[in-house]
């Protein structure tokens, strides 16, 4: 067995229908992770809050490890005008959230949707408003926490939601 280095690895590069919205993020590590393991996952887009941490923050640009530049990004200042326009434009705004409507992620039929958007809320609050959502997924845990962190999340969210979406 030989351990393989970033040259030896020949990835599919492929994009697909699924944008992030990180709904007030305020760690800039969790913003250059977004950007990072976006990349590596094919999203088409992300949205970050006009709040966050901007993409010209060092912290930012040292954890994202030159993805900014690789993956279509737009920053935000009203989160009811981005869904409106996001629904208009044919997406089904997914959001990462527990509440008493959730899906269990793997229960959930992404390929039933052109266009995904997953929405994560802030480290704090959650998402902000879950009304405007079209669908809430729940991670199931197995300990005593309740949460993790929102990178974690979304690290399980795109993991389940491109794996369906390859079946296609």
């Amino acid at each position: 067995m030989k351990q393989l280095s970033h040259y030896d690895i020949q990835n599919q590069q492929k994009k697909f229908p699924i944008t992030i919205v990180c709904d007030a993020i305020r760690t800039p590590e969790n913003i250059g992770m977004c950007f990072r393991i976006a990349e590596s996952f094919g999203v088409s887009k992300i949205y970050l809050h006009e709040n966050s941490p901007s993409i010209e923050n060092r912290i930012v640009k040292k954890t994202a490890r030159n993805t900014i530049d690789q993956i279509d990004h737009e920053v935000y200042a009203d989160f009811e005008s981005l869904m409106e326009q996001l629904k208009a434009e044919g997406n089904t705004v997914v959001g990462i959230e527990i509440t008493d409507k959730s899906i269990d992620i793997q229960n959930f039929d992404f390929k039933k949707h052109k266009k995904i958007v997953l929405l994560l809320g802030s480290e704090r609050n959650g998402i902000q408003n879950v009304q405007a959502l079209d669908a809430t997924v729940a991670i199931p845990m197995y300990g005593r926490n309740s949460s993790m962190n929102v990178v974690h999340s979304m690290t399980i969210a795109l993991y389940e939601t491109t794996n369906q979406l390859t079946d296609i």
